[in-house]
C-alpha cells in the first residue's frame, strides 16, 4: 500500500492520499492503522475514481504480482494455467522468503516433481504445486478455504486445459463463473 500511494503521489502530487504518507510509513509492515482512521478508507474510495490512481494500481499489480509470476512461469516452461496458478499464489502468499511464500510453495513442489523446463511433465508438476499451495493455505486460518484451488485451478488441470482455452467453467465460494 505504501509503494502504491508513493507512486500515485509521484505521478499526482497533492492527491487525496498524499497526506497519509507519513502514517503509512510509520505503520508499514505492521497491523496498525495509527494515523489512518477514520478518514483513509473514504479517501481511498475517492482516489479509486481517479484514472491516475487506477493506472498506479495496475502498475503495482504488474510489478509485484503479475510480472514475477509470468516470468517464473515461463522460466519453468509453464503454459497459461501454470502462470495463473503462480500469480494467484504470489497474490495470496507474497513472493518473499518466509515459510509460506510463493517461493516456499514452489520449492515444496520441486521436491515432488520437475517443471517442463527441467524435463518434467507439466500436469504432474502443477499438481504438485497445487498440493503445496493447499498445504500452505491450510497453515493460515485466513486462507484455509482452499476452494479457489480445488474448484477452479485443479478443475482446469484435470481437464488438461493448460492454455485456459474457453469455455471455462468454475465454481468458487459457491458462485459459478462461466467464460465464453
Amino acid at each position: 500500500m505504501l509503494d502504491l500511494v508513493e507512486l500515485y503521489t509521484d505521478r499526482k502530487p497533492g492527491n487525496v492520499l498524499a497526506k497519509y504518507l507519513p502514517a503509512l510509513r510509520r505503520v508499514d509492515g505492521t497491523d496498525s492503522h495509527d494515523g489512518l482512521d477514520p478518514g483513509f478508507p473514504g479517501e481511498w474510495r475517492r482516489a479509486a475514481r481517479d484514472s491516475e490512481f487506477r493506472r498506479a494500481q495496475d502498475h503495482e499489480r504488474d510489478r509485484v504480482y503479475f510480472g514475477p509470476a509470468v516470468r517464473q512461469g515461463k522460466a519453468d516452461g509453464l503454459l497459461v494455467l501454470g502462470q495463473f496458478a503462480y500469480c494467484a499464489a504470489i497474490v495470496m502468499h507474497g513472493d518473499g522468503n518466509d515459510p509460506l511464500s510463493f517461493r516456499d510453495i514452489r520449492k515444496r513442489a520441486l521436491r515432488t516433481a520437475n517443471p517442463p523446463a527441467w524435463g518434467g511433465d507439466e500436469v504432474t508438476y502443477l499438481d504438485a504445486f497445487l498440493d503445496a499451495r493447499v498445504w500452505a493455505m491450510k497453515q493460515e486460518e485466513a486462507h484455509s478455504d482452499t476452494s479457489r484451488v480445488d474448484t477452479a485451478q485443479r478443475v482446469f488441470l484435470r481437464e488438461r486445459n493448460l492454455d485456459l482455452d474457453p469455455p471455462l467453467h468454475r465454481k468458487v465460494y459457491g458462485d459459478s463463473h462461466h467464460i465464453g
